[in-house]
């Protein structure tokens, strides 16, 4: 089982400025890559006999380039533009089953990470050594233990984290058959339980809506290129951050609670992608996170032993009593 421990980094001005750096070398490679992909996929439209562009070639090619065209790569860790080449084909691929959109050109500002294979990074106690840079302070130390396989380092607003996957041992802990619940999602109250407990939600966009609007306006007044232009977007940034920040940890505690009391859970195969189109309930709609609960469900009630059951979204559940519905989905599903 994968797990990813995010940590915040406390880093110094130099190891700042080597962040910045290797972001700058993995957003150029991928841009570099995506643009090379484009023509050489029309070159191959043109001419069959010309070979389809492939993630492995593209990895090669700036290989053999990047010495002469591109010496500024030379001063980071050689991952930030391999594996942004890696997460290209992954793009690709995804985009070719159907599972995601086509992938767009990274910007700056917006894709500010860089990824590392587990050889070119150490971790011991609340450090973490990165190549060509030496030890970096971490807030805390690891809390899982495992096989490490990658280290991801990410601007998130104006604070760095380092997020780590490790591949934990699976070790199911099955609960008794009859912890059954299920759960309806709303706007008004997050989740209401069938046995009529009501979660209510922070609603942090909500609540800092005016303060959110008051920081914008203040950016939107700033000269662009100026220093207090990037001050008025770090602050917006900042603000950003802290409200998904109140909404996560409020569903973390939510879904970890259910996961932990229920081995089988009932919710709503709900189409969020349609609800957020109704211009009146959208933001209501967004501030709860409908898709993060039951993405956060999945994964624990799989760790956990359990079993998560989507009811249809075309089921009848207004229209049946309340007494019954769970039943019917549980009885329907199992």
């Amino acid at each position: 089982m994968l797990t990813a421990h995010l940590i915040a980094l406390d880093p110094n001005n130099t190891q700042l400025t080597y962040f910045f750096k290797a972001c700058g070398v993995s957003r150029f490679a991928y841009n570099w890559a995506l643009a090379e992909w484009q023509k050489q996929y029309e070159e191959h439209k043109k001419d069959p006999t010309q070979k389809k562009p492939s993630e492995g070639a593209l990895r090669r090619l700036l290989n053999s380039i990047k010495r002469e065209q591109f010496p500024w790569m030379l001063e980071v860790t050689k991952n930030a533009p391999q594996m942004a080449i890696i997460q290209l084909g992954k793009a690709f691929k995804n985009f070719f089953s159907g599972r995601a959109k086509y992938p767009q050109f990274r910007k700056k500002g917006m894709h500010e990470r860089f990824t590392l294979t587990n050889d070119q990074f150490e971790i011991k106690d609340s450090r973490i050594r990165l190549p060509n840079l030496g030890w970096v302070r971490m807030r805390e130390k690891l809390r899982f233990q495992g096989k490490i396989l990658s280290a991801t380092i990410s601007r998130i607003a104006d604070r760095w984290f380092a997020s780590i996957t490790i591949e934990t041992p699976d070790t199911p802990k099955l609960k008794p058959a009859d912890s059954i619940i299920g759960v309806d999602l709303g706007i008004s109250a997050m989740a209401t339980l069938s046995n009529e407990d009501k979660i209510e939600g922070p609603k942090p966009y909500k609540t800092l809506f005016h303060k959110l609007k008051k920081l914008s306006k203040a950016l939107s007044r700033k000269v662009k290129g100026s220093k207090n232009r990037a001050k008025a977007k770090t602050k917006l940034a900042r603000l950003h951050a802290r409200i998904s920040n109140i909404r996560l940890d409020a569903i973390h505690k939510f879904t970890t609670q259910l996961a932990t009391c229920y081995s089988t859970i009932c919710i709503e195969d709900l189409s969020v992608r349609t609800m957020v189109k109704n211009r009146r309930y959208a933001r209501s709609i967004a501030d709860m996170g409908f898709k993060e609960i039951a993405r956060q469900l999945e994964y624990k009630l799989e760790r956990s032993g359990g079993k998560l059951i989507k009811a249809d979204r075309f089921f009848p559940s207004s229209k049946t009593c309340s007494n019954c519905k769970l039943d019917l989905c549980i009885t329907d599903k199992i």
